[in-house]
């Protein structure tokens, strides 16, 4: 990477979510194959859409990561080589590994991609960067437990070596994600990709004295209490001092998330990279229109990553309602209108109030005062999104073409 490019990275549950986050300013996507990714319950990607994912960012200048970030056992070992011959084929920008066996077959049958560093790994110090470094790592993707303060140590005692660092997602309320919760309660590995996750359920939490049959219940709320729910991450405020410290890749988490978390996210923090003076306003936006679990520093500035006992999550007045899928300009007497082709995702109605979110997170604002169905044609009151989606036509005044992957929120 040349330096003092800025990477932004972004994930990439299937295509569209992929779309529409590098159209919203990621650089890069990160995205997992069938069995040796870290979210296999919620991967929509195969080696043929790999393949296509790869193709379309390449022709837009922009890349794309594939995980193999599990930690093996025996049996991936047996299988993996068979999955790098595929992917040795594609030829993705990088692989993000944190097993070291799997590194050293990627070393063998993958000899010229280059070589990423999970998290998962839990890399937080220098002697161990400069340890990768000699087994051919190429980046370091920091563990989330280093601080600002080592940060630039890292960087000052390895210079030549690549820092990515998450700053905005759900966080992991066990060390570097090493938790068992899930494979304990439902057998399924937080590990080997299949986390459930517990830390977001509601406990019923009781206390029993030694000798004593009496059980004294503990709740915080009416509908239980969130012991382990962390908050989420959010880093907006600290890029500035990211940046000065070495790291050249800011890293969203989400690949189960929706296309609007997407929209949102990516367009937010590419603007607050390219446009510090903005940063107020964009974590305004973060804060009240993202449904999120209340923020928090994590570890970057030397405490402890903060947990949401009060409820699961906050959920914002405006919601998702649909994303622009095809657009067409019409002039009339010397006013243009977008037709829009939207594909629903939750209800919209006539008198809606709506804005319209652009890939530069530009803000449309308008109201919805007519409506018509894709498929009949006809004007239509309301329309809802859920199985397929249904697909509806909106003409929106504007003077330039609003672009595809542009999503829509309303106001509740």
């Amino acid at each position: 990477m040349k330096k003092n490019k800025i990477e932004l990275l972004a994930p990439a549950g299937n295509l569209q979510k992929m779309k529409t986050a590098l159209n919203f300013g990621a650089d890069a996507v990160y995205l997992g194959i069938p069995d040796f990714s870290l979210r296999v319950r919620i991967n929509d990607f195969n080696f043929s859409s790999v393949a296509q994912a790869i193709n379309y960012a390449h022709s837009i200048n922009k890349k794309v990561y594939v995980t193999i970030n599990i930690f093996a056992h025996n049996y991936h070992i047996k299988k993996i080589p068979k999955y790098l011959k595929i992917l040795n084929k594609l030829q993705p920008d990088a692989l993000i590994v944190s097993d070291p066996g799997i590194l050293s077959l990627i070393k063998k049958y993958c000899p010229k991609i280059s070589i990423h560093l999970s998290t998962q790994a839990n890399c937080t110090n220098y002697e161990a960067v400069k340890f990768w470094e000699k087994q051919g790592v190429n980046r370091i993707i920091l563990g989330r437990e280093t601080t600002l303060s080592d940060i630039k140590e890292i960087h000052k005692k390895c210079p030549k070596m690549e820092l990515e660092y998450f700053i905005h997602g759900a966080m992991c309320m066990a060390y570097s994600g090493r938790c068992f919760l899930s494979k304990d309660f439902v057998d399924r590995s937080a590990n080997l990709g299949d986390c459930v996750q517990p830390c977001r359920w509601e406990y019923d939490v009781f206390l029993k004295a030694q000798g004593h049959n009496e059980e004294l219940e503990l709740v915080k709320e009416k509908h239980g209490s969130y012991l382990l729910n962390s908050k989420d991450l959010c880093l907006i405020k600290y890029i500035p001092d990211l940046i000065k410290a070495g790291v050249i890749s800011f890293k969203i988490e989400g690949r189960a998330k929706s296309v609007y978390y997407l929209a949102n996210v990516c367009g937010i923090y590419k603007k607050a990279i390219l446009e510090n003076d903005k940063i107020d306003f964009l974590s305004k936006e973060l804060k009240n229109k993202i449904t999120n679990r209340g923020y928090t520093t994590g570890f970057l500035l030397g405490k402890k990553a903060e947990q949401n006992i009060k409820d699961s999550h906050f959920v914002p007045r405006w919601e998702f309602c649909g994303q622009v899928v095809d657009n067409e300009i019409k002039k009339n007497n010397n006013k243009y209108n977008n037709v829009l082709r939207i594909k629903v995702h939750n209800s919209m109605k006539v008198g809606d109030r709506v804005e319209i979110i652009l890939p530069k997170y530009d803000i449309i604002k308008t109201k919805i005062v007519e409506m018509k169905d894709v498929k009949s044609k006809n004007n239509i009151m309301e329309a809802h999104g859920g199985g397929g989606g249904q697909e509806i036509i909106l003409e929106i005044s504007s003077k330039f073409k609003i672009p595809l992957f542009s999503v829509l929120r309303k106001y509740n």
